[in-house]
């Protein structure tokens, strides 16, 4: 089986996008990173992605004013000129068009520091902590018009400790972000992942809820 050619959008250091560079360095992975795309021109993950030998391309969000669709038809043609077959979101803190997102049904994937559909948006952690959330974690879905709100492929799950900071907290949802994302963009890149009556089904398995997740320490 050939495989997919993965287009990742970042707007910083792209730490998400560093773990996929480095699963897609395994052959037998069935998905390949093929470009990097930016908002940023100054964004750290350009490097990285430069030193891994993949293609880059920016699109400076601020050339458009506030037309987001004609900004998301600038990134479009080059997401088509690398014959890209599946995009990741990692760190790509534009919103994007419902049109943009409707070419991409499906096909575009998320990485969200949070346990869905608990704290959706930002300050994830801090909210968390806040609230007293007894577990927290992240969460891979595919994009969807709504914010933080399409089907979800896969999550996992840390628990809070009582005297866990935000800075703490965050480290190792990072590492649980870092784990997961390869898994899941494995996942959907080898077909075995469809979304039915807007949830996801995983050979033909239903992804579970976030109740059902075993925190790590």
């Amino acid at each position: 089986m050939s495989r997919k050619r993965v287009a990742v959008l970042i707007s910083g250091r792209g730490s998400n996008m560093a773990a996929l560079i480095e699963a897609a360095k395994d052959k037998s992975y069935p998905a390949e990173i093929v470009l990097v795309l930016s908002n940023k021109a100054d964004a750290g993950g350009l490097v990285t992605a430069r030193d891994n030998g993949i293609a880059t391309e920016i699109v400076d969000h601020t050339q458009f004013g506030k037309d987001r669709v004609a900004f998301d038809a600038a990134m479009q043609s080059k997401l088509e000129a690398h014959r890209v077959d599946l995009v990741c979101l990692a760190g790509f803190m534009r919103l994007l068009s419902p049109g943009f997102v409707d070419l991409w049904q499906n096909r575009m994937l998320n990485i969200h520091p949070a346990l869905l559909p608990a704290f959706k948006g930002l300050d994830t952690h801090a909210r968390a902590l806040t609230e007293g959330a007894k577990i927290h974690g992240a969460t891979v879905h595919f994009v969807v018009p709504e914010m933080d709100a399409g089907p979800i492929i896969m999550q996992g799950a840390v628990a809070v400790r009582p005297d866990d900071t935000e800075a703490a907290l965050a480290a190792r949802v990072l590492a649980v972000e870092h784990r997961i994302y390869p898994s899941a963009l494995k996942l959907v890149a080898e077909g075995r992942v469809r979304v039915v009556d807007g949830r996801c089904l995983i050979d033909g398995v239903a992804v579970p809820d976030a109740a059902a997740l075993v925190p790590s320490a």
